[in-house]
């Protein structure tokens, strides 16, 4: 099974984001975890699904739980 990577353009496309935005996010630690290979920067398909797994909310303050290792 190969693993699916989106670079930050494809990223920042999916949520409606700058690049700046996510470039921010990770100079502060906050975001999906990412690779960096050769200066390039790729997201793992499996991690932007459990970083939004961990971010679904029902309303405020009240996080949706999932199953699995999200």
């Amino acid at each position: 099974m190969s693993v699916k990577h989106l670079n930050q353009r494809q990223l920042a496309d999916r949520w409606g984001l700058s690049e700046a935005s996510l470039e921010r996010w990770r100079s502060e630690g906050i975001g999906p975890v990412y690779l960096k290979l050769h200066g390039r920067v790729l997201y793992r398909q499996e991690d932007i699904e459990a970083y939004e797994a961990r971010h679904l909310r029902r309303s405020p303050g009240h996080a949706v739980h999932t199953g699995g290792a999200a």
